[in-house]
Protein backbone atom coordinates (compact mmCIF):
# COMPACT_ATOMS: atom_id res chain seq x y z
CA UNK A 1 0.00 0.00 0.00
CA UNK A 2 1.14 3.64 -1.05
CA UNK A 3 2.08 5.80 1.89
CA UNK A 4 0.11 9.31 2.15
CA UNK A 5 3.68 10.96 0.82
CA UNK A 6 3.01 8.73 -2.64
CA UNK A 7 -0.52 9.12 -2.68
CA UNK A 8 0.22 13.36 -2.27
CA UNK A 9 2.04 13.46 -5.78
CA UNK A 10 -0.79 11.06 -7.86
CA UNK A 11 -2.69 12.89 -10.07
CA UNK A 12 -6.61 11.93 -9.03
CA UNK A 13 -8.49 9.67 -11.55
CA UNK A 14 -10.84 12.34 -11.50
CA UNK A 15 -8.18 14.60 -13.55
CA UNK A 16 -6.89 12.04 -15.79
CA UNK A 17 -4.82 10.16 -13.29
CA UNK A 18 -4.68 6.27 -12.64
CA UNK A 19 -7.56 5.37 -10.38
CA UNK A 20 -6.46 2.87 -7.45
CA UNK A 21 -8.87 -0.11 -8.62
CA UNK A 22 -10.00 -0.85 -12.22
CA UNK A 23 -13.24 -1.94 -11.15
CA UNK A 24 -15.84 -0.30 -8.75
CA UNK A 25 -15.97 -1.94 -5.24
CA UNK A 26 -19.68 -1.20 -3.90
CA UNK A 27 -20.38 -0.01 -0.33
CA UNK A 28 -22.02 -2.95 0.27
CA UNK A 29 -22.73 -6.38 -0.96
CA UNK A 30 -24.39 -9.50 -0.01
CA UNK A 31 -22.55 -13.09 -0.31
CA UNK A 32 -23.97 -15.94 -1.01
CA UNK A 33 -22.50 -19.45 -0.37
CA UNK A 34 -23.59 -23.12 -1.65
CA UNK A 35 -24.75 -23.94 1.60
CA UNK A 36 -27.21 -21.16 0.93
CA UNK A 37 -27.86 -22.02 -2.76
CA UNK A 38 -28.67 -25.77 -1.29
CA UNK A 39 -31.08 -24.11 1.43
CA UNK A 40 -33.23 -22.45 -1.35
CA UNK A 41 -32.68 -25.68 -3.54
CA UNK A 42 -34.07 -27.53 -0.75
CA UNK A 43 -37.25 -25.48 -0.53
CA UNK A 44 -37.96 -25.97 -3.95
CA UNK A 45 -37.69 -29.56 -4.11
CA UNK A 46 -40.34 -29.66 -0.75
CA UNK A 47 -43.98 -29.03 -0.44
CA UNK A 48 -44.35 -25.73 0.69
CA UNK A 49 -42.78 -22.55 -1.22
CA UNK A 50 -44.39 -19.99 1.18
CA UNK A 51 -46.17 -19.78 4.68
CA UNK A 52 -44.42 -23.11 5.44
CA UNK A 53 -41.80 -24.63 8.03
CA UNK A 54 -38.77 -22.95 6.36
CA UNK A 55 -40.83 -19.73 7.79
CA UNK A 56 -41.21 -20.64 11.61
CA UNK A 57 -37.52 -22.37 11.40
CA UNK A 58 -36.18 -18.73 10.75
CA UNK A 59 -38.36 -16.80 13.09
CA UNK A 60 -37.18 -19.35 15.60
CA UNK A 61 -33.67 -18.77 15.03
CA UNK A 62 -34.15 -15.19 15.30
CA UNK A 63 -35.60 -15.54 18.45
CA UNK A 64 -32.75 -17.08 19.79
CA UNK A 65 -30.07 -14.65 18.17
CA UNK A 66 -31.82 -11.38 19.95
CA UNK A 67 -33.43 -13.14 22.92
CA UNK A 68 -36.85 -11.86 22.13
CA UNK A 69 -39.50 -14.16 22.70
CA UNK A 70 -41.03 -13.56 19.51
CA UNK A 71 -40.17 -12.68 16.02
CA UNK A 72 -42.35 -11.87 12.87
CA UNK A 73 -41.12 -12.11 9.75
CA UNK A 74 -42.45 -9.86 6.97
CA UNK A 75 -41.31 -9.42 3.11
CA UNK A 76 -38.99 -6.46 4.05
CA UNK A 77 -37.93 -4.10 6.38
CA UNK A 78 -39.93 -1.38 5.51
CA UNK A 79 -43.27 -4.12 6.07
CA UNK A 80 -41.19 -4.62 9.27
CA UNK A 81 -41.58 -0.66 10.47
CA UNK A 82 -45.38 -0.48 9.14
CA UNK A 83 -46.22 -3.55 10.86
CA UNK A 84 -44.69 -2.45 14.73
CA UNK A 85 -46.32 1.07 14.22
CA UNK A 86 -49.87 -1.06 13.43
CA UNK A 87 -49.24 -3.03 16.16
CA UNK A 88 -48.88 -0.06 18.41
CA UNK A 89 -51.94 1.23 17.06
CA UNK A 90 -50.79 4.50 15.82
CA UNK A 91 -53.55 6.14 13.84
CA UNK A 92 -54.47 9.80 12.96
CA UNK A 93 -53.66 12.17 15.61
CA UNK A 94 -50.97 10.51 16.75
CA UNK A 95 -47.62 11.57 17.22
CA UNK A 96 -43.69 9.34 17.24
CA UNK A 97 -40.53 11.08 17.67
CA UNK A 98 -37.92 9.79 14.61
CA UNK A 99 -34.46 11.11 14.15
CA UNK A 100 -34.06 12.45 11.29
CA UNK A 101 -30.63 11.16 10.33
CA UNK A 102 -32.22 7.50 8.88
CA UNK A 103 -33.70 5.94 5.73
CA UNK A 104 -37.04 7.53 4.94
CA UNK A 105 -38.79 4.46 5.85
CA UNK A 106 -38.82 5.04 9.45
CA UNK A 107 -41.02 8.04 9.12
CA UNK A 108 -42.73 6.54 6.49
CA UNK A 109 -44.21 4.04 8.18
CA UNK A 110 -45.77 6.50 11.01
CA UNK A 111 -47.56 7.92 8.03
CA UNK A 112 -48.58 4.64 6.61
CA UNK A 113 -51.13 4.21 9.65
CA UNK A 114 -52.20 7.85 9.57
CA UNK A 115 -49.62 9.51 12.15
CA UNK A 116 -47.25 11.97 12.21
CA UNK A 117 -43.47 11.90 12.53
CA UNK A 118 -41.91 14.61 14.63
CA UNK A 119 -38.11 14.88 13.58
CA UNK A 120 -35.62 14.64 16.37
CA UNK A 121 -31.84 15.68 16.19
CA UNK A 122 -28.86 13.18 16.21
CA UNK A 123 -25.91 13.80 17.98
CA UNK A 124 -23.01 15.17 16.03
CA UNK A 125 -20.47 12.65 16.75
CA UNK A 126 -22.60 9.67 16.53
CA UNK A 127 -25.58 9.89 14.85
CA UNK A 128 -27.60 8.30 17.35
CA UNK A 129 -30.77 10.31 18.67
CA UNK A 130 -30.23 12.76 20.77
CA UNK A 131 -31.55 12.52 24.23
CA UNK A 132 -32.07 16.34 24.94
CA UNK A 133 -33.65 16.91 21.65
CA UNK A 134 -35.95 13.60 22.74
CA UNK A 135 -36.81 15.45 25.96
CA UNK A 136 -37.34 18.82 24.28
CA UNK A 137 -39.77 17.84 21.55
CA UNK A 138 -41.45 15.11 23.89
CA UNK A 139 -42.52 17.89 26.29
CA UNK A 140 -43.00 20.28 24.00
CA UNK A 141 -45.98 17.82 22.17
CA UNK A 142 -46.93 16.73 25.28
CA UNK A 143 -47.47 20.64 26.57
CA UNK A 144 -50.01 21.26 23.37
CA UNK A 145 -51.98 17.90 23.90
CA UNK A 146 -50.58 15.68 20.96
CA UNK A 147 -50.52 12.59 21.65
CA UNK A 148 -47.54 10.81 21.37
CA UNK A 149 -47.68 7.19 21.23
CA UNK A 150 -43.37 6.11 20.58
CA UNK A 151 -39.85 7.50 20.15
CA UNK A 152 -38.25 5.28 17.96
CA UNK A 153 -34.66 4.31 18.31
CA UNK A 154 -32.56 4.20 15.04
CA UNK A 155 -29.28 1.79 15.58
CA UNK A 156 -27.50 4.37 12.92
CA UNK A 157 -24.48 2.44 11.00
CA UNK A 158 -24.99 -0.93 13.43
CA UNK A 159 -24.37 1.02 16.84
CA UNK A 160 -26.92 0.80 19.37
CA UNK A 161 -28.48 3.67 20.95
CA UNK A 162 -28.74 4.61 24.92
CA UNK A 163 -31.10 2.35 25.60
CA UNK A 164 -31.33 2.50 29.48
CA UNK A 165 -32.07 6.79 28.86
CA UNK A 166 -34.35 6.14 26.34
CA UNK A 167 -36.32 3.80 28.24
CA UNK A 168 -36.50 6.39 30.85
CA UNK A 169 -37.69 9.24 29.46
CA UNK A 170 -40.72 7.41 27.44
CA UNK A 171 -41.55 5.77 30.85
CA UNK A 172 -41.93 9.11 32.56
CA UNK A 173 -44.07 10.30 29.54
CA UNK A 174 -46.16 7.20 29.52
CA UNK A 175 -44.43 6.31 25.53
CA UNK A 176 -43.44 3.32 24.03
CA UNK A 177 -39.54 2.71 23.05
CA UNK A 178 -39.30 1.13 19.66
CA UNK A 179 -36.34 0.26 17.67
CA UNK A 180 -35.19 0.77 14.13
CA UNK A 181 -32.34 -2.49 14.34
CA UNK A 182 -32.16 -2.37 10.78
CA UNK A 183 -28.43 -1.75 10.50
CA UNK A 184 -27.83 -3.83 13.69
CA UNK A 185 -28.52 -7.32 13.32
CA UNK A 186 -26.00 -8.39 15.79
CA UNK A 187 -24.81 -5.96 17.99
CA UNK A 188 -25.53 -5.27 21.76
CA UNK A 189 -26.16 -2.69 24.50
CA UNK A 190 -24.61 -3.92 27.61
CA UNK A 191 -25.47 -7.73 27.72
CA UNK A 192 -28.67 -6.91 25.99
CA UNK A 193 -28.72 -7.86 22.40
CA UNK A 194 -30.62 -5.50 19.84
CA UNK A 195 -34.20 -7.41 19.57
CA UNK A 196 -34.70 -7.49 23.31
CA UNK A 197 -34.34 -4.32 24.45
CA UNK A 198 -36.97 -1.97 22.99
CA UNK A 199 -40.78 -2.75 23.55
CA UNK A 200 -40.88 -3.88 19.47
CA UNK A 201 -37.70 -3.31 17.08
CA UNK A 202 -37.33 -3.72 12.93
CA UNK A 203 -34.82 -5.68 11.38
CA UNK A 204 -34.15 -6.05 7.58
CA UNK A 205 -32.61 -8.27 5.44
CA UNK A 206 -32.22 -6.52 2.25
CA UNK A 207 -29.20 -7.73 0.15
CA UNK A 208 -26.37 -5.01 1.82
CA UNK A 209 -27.35 -5.63 5.16
CA UNK A 210 -25.95 -7.98 7.83
CA UNK A 211 -28.09 -11.21 6.15
CA UNK A 212 -30.07 -11.19 3.36
CA UNK A 213 -33.32 -13.23 2.37
CA UNK A 214 -33.01 -11.17 -1.06
CA UNK A 215 -35.47 -9.19 0.18
CA UNK A 216 -37.08 -9.26 3.98
CA UNK A 217 -37.42 -8.09 7.79
CA UNK A 218 -39.08 -8.98 11.01
CA UNK A 219 -40.40 -7.91 14.08
CA UNK A 220 -39.14 -9.25 17.23
CA UNK A 221 -40.60 -8.64 20.84
CA UNK A 222 -41.18 -10.13 23.90
CA UNK A 223 -45.46 -9.10 24.09
CA UNK A 224 -47.07 -12.10 22.84
CA UNK A 225 -50.36 -9.60 21.79
CA UNK A 226 -47.95 -7.52 19.62
CA UNK A 227 -46.98 -10.69 17.72
CA UNK A 228 -50.01 -11.82 17.20
CA UNK A 229 -51.20 -8.26 15.94
CA UNK A 230 -48.24 -8.53 13.78
CA UNK A 231 -48.82 -11.94 12.39
CA UNK A 232 -51.95 -11.10 11.14
CA UNK A 233 -51.06 -7.60 9.51
CA UNK A 234 -48.95 -9.47 7.59
CA UNK A 235 -51.42 -12.01 5.90
CA UNK A 236 -54.36 -9.30 5.61
CA UNK A 237 -55.48 -9.06 9.04
CA UNK A 238 -57.14 -12.36 8.49
CA UNK A 239 -58.39 -14.11 12.22
CA UNK A 240 -57.74 -17.28 10.84
CA UNK A 241 -54.50 -18.73 8.72
CA UNK A 242 -54.64 -21.46 6.37
CA UNK A 243 -52.89 -23.41 8.95
CA UNK A 244 -55.78 -23.08 11.75
CA UNK A 245 -58.45 -23.56 8.88
CA UNK A 246 -56.80 -26.91 7.97
CA UNK A 247 -56.12 -27.96 11.80
CA UNK A 248 -59.73 -26.88 12.55
CA UNK A 249 -61.35 -28.62 9.18
CA UNK A 250 -63.00 -25.54 8.06
CA UNK A 251 -62.91 -22.70 5.29
CA UNK A 252 -63.96 -19.90 7.82
CA UNK A 253 -62.12 -16.87 8.33
CA UNK A 254 -62.74 -13.36 8.83
CA UNK A 255 -61.39 -9.81 8.40
CA UNK A 256 -61.55 -6.89 10.82
CA UNK A 257 -59.21 -4.51 10.00
CA UNK A 258 -57.23 -3.65 7.15
CA UNK A 259 -54.13 -5.70 6.97
CA UNK A 260 -51.34 -6.43 3.67
CA UNK A 261 -49.65 -9.31 2.46
CA UNK A 262 -46.10 -8.78 3.60
CA UNK A 263 -45.17 -12.42 4.07
CA UNK A 264 -42.16 -13.97 3.61
CA UNK A 265 -41.65 -16.92 1.75
CA UNK A 266 -40.44 -20.24 2.62
CA UNK A 267 -37.24 -19.64 0.13
CA UNK A 268 -36.51 -16.00 1.46
CA UNK A 269 -36.72 -18.11 5.22
CA UNK A 270 -34.18 -20.88 4.05
CA UNK A 271 -31.72 -18.26 2.53
CA UNK A 272 -32.27 -15.97 5.54
CA UNK A 273 -31.50 -19.05 8.18
CA UNK A 274 -28.64 -20.16 5.90
CA UNK A 275 -26.73 -16.87 6.15
CA UNK A 276 -27.66 -16.78 10.16
CA UNK A 277 -25.06 -19.66 10.55
CA UNK A 278 -22.26 -17.47 9.31
CA UNK A 279 -23.63 -13.84 11.06
CA UNK A 280 -20.98 -13.96 13.82
CA UNK A 281 -18.02 -15.07 11.88
CA UNK A 282 -19.35 -11.89 9.25
CA UNK A 283 -19.16 -9.26 11.99
CA UNK A 284 -15.74 -9.69 13.80
CA UNK A 285 -14.58 -9.22 9.22
CA UNK A 286 -16.84 -6.12 9.36
CA UNK A 287 -15.11 -4.89 12.76
CA UNK A 288 -11.72 -6.13 11.41
CA UNK A 289 -12.41 -3.77 8.28
CA UNK A 290 -13.21 -0.92 11.15
CA UNK A 291 -10.34 -1.04 13.04
CA UNK A 292 -8.14 -1.00 9.69
CA UNK A 293 -9.86 2.49 8.86
CA UNK A 294 -10.25 4.15 12.07
CA UNK A 295 -5.92 2.97 12.14
CA UNK A 296 -5.89 4.61 8.58
CA UNK A 297 -7.35 7.66 8.90
CA UNK A 298 -5.56 8.37 12.15
CA UNK A 299 -2.64 9.64 9.91
CA UNK A 300 -5.14 11.57 7.83
CA UNK A 301 -6.33 15.04 8.86
CA UNK A 302 -9.62 16.36 8.66
CA UNK A 303 -11.38 13.24 8.28
CA UNK A 304 -12.99 11.32 11.07
CA UNK A 305 -14.90 8.60 11.40
CA UNK A 306 -18.37 8.45 13.67
CA UNK A 307 -17.62 7.93 17.87
CA UNK A 308 -17.85 4.68 19.07
CA UNK A 309 -19.68 4.75 22.71
CA UNK A 310 -18.91 2.43 25.31
CA UNK A 311 -20.59 -0.45 26.80
CA UNK A 312 -22.23 -1.60 23.42
CA UNK A 313 -21.11 -3.31 20.21
CA UNK A 314 -21.04 -1.90 16.51
CA UNK A 315 -22.51 -4.48 13.75
CA UNK A 316 -20.83 -2.35 11.02
CA UNK A 317 -23.91 -2.32 8.33
CA UNK A 318 -21.76 1.07 7.54
CA UNK A 319 -18.68 3.16 7.86
CA UNK A 320 -19.32 6.78 7.61
CA UNK A 321 -16.90 9.53 7.76
CA UNK A 322 -17.47 12.97 8.10
CA UNK A 323 -14.94 15.29 6.34
CA UNK A 324 -13.33 18.79 7.16
CA UNK A 325 -13.44 20.28 3.77
CA UNK A 326 -10.89 23.38 5.46
CA UNK A 327 -8.43 20.78 6.60
CA UNK A 328 -8.54 18.12 3.05
CA UNK A 329 -9.01 20.89 0.69
CA UNK A 330 -11.85 18.74 -0.73
CA UNK A 331 -15.81 18.96 -0.22
CA UNK A 332 -17.68 16.34 0.26
CA UNK A 333 -19.48 16.28 -3.57
CA UNK A 334 -16.12 16.52 -5.25
CA UNK A 335 -15.00 13.48 -2.86
CA UNK A 336 -17.68 11.42 -4.03
CA UNK A 337 -16.97 11.94 -7.21
CA UNK A 338 -12.88 11.53 -6.75
CA UNK A 339 -13.38 8.46 -4.77
CA UNK A 340 -15.54 7.09 -7.26
CA UNK A 341 -13.40 7.79 -10.03
CA UNK A 342 -10.65 5.85 -8.25
CA UNK A 343 -13.06 2.96 -8.35
CA UNK A 344 -14.10 3.48 -4.54
CA UNK A 345 -18.15 2.87 -4.26
CA UNK A 346 -18.41 5.70 -1.94
CA UNK A 347 -22.39 6.93 -0.87
CA UNK A 348 -24.09 8.76 1.44
CA UNK A 349 -26.68 8.19 4.30
CA UNK A 350 -28.54 9.67 4.07
CA UNK A 351 -30.41 12.50 3.67
CA UNK A 352 -32.40 14.01 6.49
CA UNK A 353 -35.80 12.91 6.04
CA UNK A 354 -37.05 16.10 7.12
CA UNK A 355 -35.55 17.49 3.98
CA UNK A 356 -37.15 15.24 1.74
CA UNK A 357 -39.51 16.97 -0.62
CA UNK A 358 -42.40 14.36 1.30
CA UNK A 359 -41.65 16.34 4.34
CA UNK A 360 -40.43 19.69 3.87
CA UNK A 361 -44.01 21.09 3.26
CA UNK A 362 -45.29 19.38 5.59
CA UNK A 363 -46.17 21.33 8.97
CA UNK A 364 -48.18 18.41 10.79
CA UNK A 365 -45.77 17.62 12.99
CA UNK A 366 -44.29 21.10 13.85
CA UNK A 367 -41.62 23.20 12.83
CA UNK A 368 -38.08 21.17 12.37
CA UNK A 369 -35.29 21.94 14.41
CA UNK A 370 -31.97 19.88 13.28
CA UNK A 371 -29.26 22.14 13.00
CA UNK A 372 -26.80 19.07 13.76
CA UNK A 373 -28.01 16.33 11.45
CA UNK A 374 -28.15 19.21 8.63
CA UNK A 375 -24.44 20.07 9.09
CA UNK A 376 -22.81 16.67 9.42
CA UNK A 377 -24.95 15.55 6.19
CA UNK A 378 -22.95 18.04 4.17
CA UNK A 379 -19.97 16.08 4.98
CA UNK A 380 -21.36 12.27 5.25
CA UNK A 381 -19.93 9.85 3.41
CA UNK A 382 -19.67 6.08 3.52
CA UNK A 383 -16.91 3.75 2.70
CA UNK A 384 -17.32 0.06 1.35
CA UNK A 385 -17.81 -2.31 4.25
CA UNK A 386 -19.14 -6.09 3.99
CA UNK A 387 -17.54 -9.65 5.06
CA UNK A 388 -16.49 -10.69 1.67
CA UNK A 389 -13.73 -7.42 0.66
CA UNK A 390 -10.29 -8.74 0.74
CA UNK A 391 -7.09 -7.07 2.72
CA UNK A 392 -6.71 -5.69 -1.15
CA UNK A 393 -10.11 -4.29 -1.25
CA UNK A 394 -9.27 -2.52 2.17
CA UNK A 395 -6.21 -1.87 1.09
CA UNK A 396 -7.38 -0.08 -2.11
CA UNK A 397 -10.09 1.96 -0.53
CA UNK A 398 -7.91 3.73 2.29
CA UNK A 399 -5.09 4.53 -0.52
CA UNK A 400 -7.20 5.98 -2.95
CA UNK A 401 -8.76 7.73 1.19
CA UNK A 402 -5.29 8.90 1.64
CA UNK A 403 -4.75 9.59 -2.25
CA UNK A 404 -7.70 11.93 -2.26
CA UNK A 405 -7.80 13.40 1.36
CA UNK A 406 -3.99 14.46 1.50
CA UNK A 407 -4.37 18.32 0.74
CA UNK A 408 -2.55 19.49 -2.21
Amino acid sequence: MKSSTDCKNDTLAINGGKPVRTSMLPYGRQWIDEDDIAAVVEVLRGDWLTTGPAVERFEKTLSELTGAKYAVSVSNGTAALHAMMHALGVGEGDFVLVPTMTFAATANAVRFCGGTPIFVDVDADSLLIDLADVEAKLARAIDVDKSVKAIVAVDFAGQPCDYDALRTLAERHHVALLADGCHALGATYGDRSVGSIAKMTAFSFHPVKHITAGEGGAVTTNDESLATAMRQFRNHCMNRDHHHRKSQATWEYDIERLGFNYRLTDLQAALAASQMSKLRSWLDRRNEIARAYDAAFEAIAGVAPLKNLANRTHAYHLYVIRIDSTATGIDRERAFQALRAEGIGVNVHYRPVHQLALYANDAAGGAVDCPRAESVYAQMLSLPIFPKMTDDDVAHVIAACQKVFVKR
